[in-house]
């Protein structure tokens, strides 16, 4: 994402389109090659099935999400920072990356939400009961002929409990980010 916002080289705009058009691809195309590969890795019915392709799952949104945010960062700071003797990988690590921290707090909370509550992955990648996620344990409570409210309902709110805490504590970075936003310093 910093490359594609404040470095210059060819192509970059074309390949920032071509790889922004990955997010049009929807994950029921991908799905079955993502599983023959999780199969041939050896990885069915195990936390790696889970984990590693949730790390990579948003690439192409990260990028614009972190790409339209360092868009908003006045250029004046690295062209101080070059001025100091800076190389682009240490303006990156000690000027953009601590700026940027609302916004990476933003795609974590994305992120976490989304694999929090997906249903799918697990169901196709996860057979036994002890590694089963929460939204999978969740629709255990829904039978075909009846639906046990009480428990559902109960298993929803403990559900929900992770993301309403993970809301409070990141609260802190966006009005940050907010305050950082206002700022002309």
């Amino acid at each position: 994402a910093y490359a594609f916002a404040r470095l210059k080289f060819p192509g970059r705009d074309v390949m920032f389109f071509i790889y922004l058009g990955t997010m049009m691809i929807p994950y029921h195309v991908t799905m079955i090659p993502t599983f023959k590969i999780i199969k041939e890795l050896g990885w069915l019915n195990t936390h790696y099935a889970l984990i590693v392709p949730a790390i990579f799952a948003y690439g192409a949104f990260g990028t614009f999400l972190l790409r339209q945010f360092f868009l908003t960062i006045p250029k004046e700071l690295e062209e101080a920072a070059k001025i100091d003797g800076c190389s682009y990988p240490r303006i990156y690590w000690n000027i953009i990356l601590p700026i940027s921290r609302p916004a990476l707090t933003t795609l974590a909370i994305f992120a976490f939400m989304a694999t929090w509550n997906d249903f799918l992955a697990p169901l196709i990648y996860i057979n036994s009961d002890e590694l089963k996620t929460l939204t999978l344990g969740l629709a255990t409570f829904q039978g075909t002929y009846a639906t046990q409210w009480n428990q559902l309902m109960a298993g929803a709110l403990i559900i929900s409990v992770p993301v309403v805490l993970l809301f409070i504590f990141a609260q802190r970075f966006f009005i940050e980010g907010i305050a950082m936003s206002g700022s002309k310093e």
